[in-house]
């Protein structure tokens, strides 16, 4: 059963940065793309960005763009993503997950194992 873990949620000022993580076990990262999801209170779950094996970013959705990062460390078996100039849009629990079979794949339903989420709360 591949698993995989997020931390570094909290809470942070607008404007400020985050950095989550995401320890991915029992598959060896280099043969797999990671993507990042959020859900806000209220919304349903969207794509973010992810991180192909190659380590080529795909961008999700615009509303990230020039403000987050993605990158992976496949000797660690870890993904992270570097969010900056925050904002409270960006309010939401994120996760991680993996297509085993098709790579990067921005539909939800197409995951094949998601972590249980870490929660990032943007607030004065």
């Amino acid at each position: 059963q591949v698993e995989l873990v997020e931390s570094g949620g909290g809470l942070v000022q607008p404007g400020g940065s985050l950095r989550l993580s995401c320890a991915i076990s029992r598959i060896t990262l280099d043969f797999y793309a990671i993507g990042w999801f959020r859900q806000a209170p209220g919304k349903e779950r969207e794509g973010v960005l992810c991180i192909s094996m190659k380590g080529e970013s795909i961008d999700y959705t615009d509303s990230v763009r020039g403000r987050f990062t993605i990158s992976r460390d496949n000797a660690k078996n870890t993904v992270s993503l570097q969010m900056n100039s925050l904002n409270p849009e960006d309010t939401a629990v994120y996760y991680c997950a993996t297509d085993l079979l098709d790579g990067c794949n921005p539909d939800l339903g197409a995951m094949d194992y998601w972590g249980k989420g870490t929660l990032v709360t943007v607030s004065s």
